[in-house]
């Protein structure tokens, strides 16, 4: 596997419909499996390229979310779940907190990036005033899960003009996702030299959320708001399509640079590694780390919004699906890929880029890592 190079400031796109219309043995769709595994390595993220992924479902979902979120608070409420971790249902603006404010090693990620390259300081160690709601997408396993509050079953909003389009909204826009995902699951086992079902087949039970944010832009529309503050996502996977409303930046694993995020308009989702991907690779990919904030673009589209449509709720919806391996799987570095990392680390080295201490990454249980996650950002109980 070549070693990562330099990197332009523009994600590399993958296209999915190369790999699900050719036969996998054939060059094409070697290639672009290839350039899939070796775009996550290098940046943490792409854009994904799939022709079944409908702009005008994207509407309808981004919609749906901002008329739920405008709802009274009190309304939001009995969608709550703290009792499961916050993890089915909707959780409420200054919950969660950014992972990165506590972690050492994110502390120390920060300190290395150049001054002008470095996420809106998060060390007030403040909730993010986002909401979010979590609707489960999931194949029930055949066998008892050791962890049934990563399992729940799903929540319907009650509000009579929520009710009727919620659950075929979700679950168009929801299917759509978690189709495109799987489908780059594959394309990376491939390029990465394994089986092509390797992590499908690891995932396929897994806890897979539809997991809209909600920022209210009437509350926190002044730039430089913190949205989301720097962190990376707890999942293997996770996919997003497009925001009305700028303010995505992440972060390329060997520029540094912190690069703001446009996904063309139509077939096109952003798609990001998380830590179970870094985990099963041994470091080879590394979980992407992003903010959500308020730039000027931002505050553009707001003006405009407001001019353009102004019976609409000035909500920043992020079209979200968070694609898991399955609570129960044995989570641990693949041997082949581990040995790969540390050549890639090596290569970082040489070109002066010190990553820092090695991870380290001991076998447990998928359902065990989201655990400890979630602790770390306060949706579960210590």
């Amino acid at each position: 596997m070549a070693a990562p190079q330099e990197v332009s400031m523009d994600l590399p796109v993958i296209d999915l419909d190369v790999f699900r219309n050719q036969p996998r043995e054939s060059p094409e769709v070697q290639a672009e499996c290839a350039k899939a595994a070796n775009t996550l390595i290098t940046y943490g993220a792409l854009v994904l390229h799939d022709s079944r992924v409908s702009e005008q479902d994207n509407i309808t979902f981004l919609d749906l979310l901002e008329d739920y979120f405008a709802q009274p608070e009190e309304d939001l409420k009995k969608d709550e779940r703290p009792e499961l971790s916050y993890q089915i249902g909707v959780t409420l603006e200054n919950t969660e907190k950014p992972k990165c404010a506590v972690d050492e090693p994110c502390l120390d990620v920060i300190q290395r990036l150049a001054p002008e390259e470095r996420p809106l300081d998060i060390m007030g160690h403040e909730p993010d005033p986002k909401c979010r709601f979590f609707w489960r997408m999931v194949e029930a396993p055949p066998y008892k899960t050791q962890f049934p509050g990563l399992n729940a079953d799903n929540i319907v909003p009650e509000a009579p003009h929520i009710k009727e389009r919620w659950g075929p909204v979700m679950n168009q826009w929801g299917t759509s996702m978690k189709n495109a995902v799987e489908g780059l699951t594959q394309m990376a086992a491939v390029g990465l030299g394994l089986p092509a079902d390797t992590f499908k087949d690891a995932g396929r039970y897994g806890p897979h959320l539809l997991a809209p944010t909600a920022s209210d832009l009437q509350k926190y529309g002044e730039v430089n708001t913190i949205l989301a503050g720097f962190h990376t996502d707890l999942n293997f996977l996770t996919i997003h399509g497009r925001s009305r409303y700028p303010g995505l930046h992440i972060w390329a694993r060997n520029t540094g640079k912190r690069i703001p995020v446009k996904i063309p308009q139509g077939n096109y989702l952003l798609v990001q590694a998380g830590k179970q991907l870094e985990y099963i690779t041994g470091g080879l990919i590394k979980a992407g780390y992003h903010e959500v904030v308020v730039n000027e673009q931002t505050v553009k589209v707001i003006n405009d919004r407001k001019e353009k449509f102004p019976e609409r709720p000035l909500v920043r919806i992020s079209s979200t699906f968070f694609w898991h391996l399955s609570s129960d799987f044995d989570l641990a570095p693949l041997p082949a890929l581990a040995e790969k990392a540390k050549e890639v680390r090596a290569a970082q080295f040489n070109l002066g880029k010190d990553e820092g201490a090695e991870p380290e990454y001991p076998p447990l249980k998928v359902g065990e890592q989201v655990s400890n996650e979630l602790k770390h950002i306060a949706l579960m109980a210590k």
